[in-house]
């Protein structure tokens, strides 16, 4: 006589379980890319830390309502997100402003996450993607190494803050480019 909806939140978490062994098992190794809508697999990013978040934290979603192929890993790219805006969470405190916004040209798509944190001081702009780089109390200064490798690295792209001051926060972006057939 469980509650049935106890029994789906512990299935939910036994594949987002399955999802972090899968991202582990990928770093080290090739991971194989697919092509993939970078639209539909960023929203599905979104969707998840929107649901998991503070109702402090506003979120927003802008992107075009068109099919994007890139070349992608999935869980490794849905990783990276993940930890950017759990970044920016950290910056705002646990309250603010967070977006994500998809942009495209003829060539690339820009996914930017911008937030309305303390900002990164213009100096730490190359720095915060080193290994043990933290501004933080705790961690490691790992998360933005990993995101760096899994976007530069396996997806050859690039990542990179875009624009940071402390009255306005942070936008990282992400640049990948487009699998046009």
């Amino acid at each position: 006589n469980v509650n049935p909806e106890y029994t789906s939140e512990i299935e939910k978490d036994i594949v987002r379980l399955q999802t972090i062994t899968d991202r582990f098992s990928k770093i080290g190794s090739i991971p194989t890319l697919e092509k993939t809508d970078i639209i539909n697999a960023t929203q599905e990013s979104f969707d998840y830390l929107k649901k998991r978040s503070s109702k402090l934290i506003n979120f927003e979603f802008l992107a075009p309502n068109e099919l994007t192929l890139v070349d992608l890993n999935a869980p490794l790219y849905s990783w990276t997100i993940e930890n950017l805006v759990k970044n920016s969470i950290d910056a705002m405190k646990g309250k603010g402003d967070i977006e994500i916004s998809i942009t495209t040209n003829l060539k690339s798509a820009f996914i930017r996450i911008s937030d309305t944190g303390k900002g990164i001081p213009k100096k730490d702009f190359n720095k915060i993607f080193s290994p043990g780089f933290t501004s933080k109390r705790r961690g490691w200064g790992l998360g933005l190494s990993l995101a760096k490798r899994i976007i530069e690295g396996y997806h050859k792209g690039r990542i990179r803050v875009l624009k940071s001051n402390p009255s306005e926060g942070t936008t990282m972006e992400i640049i990948l480019y487009l699998q046009n057939d």
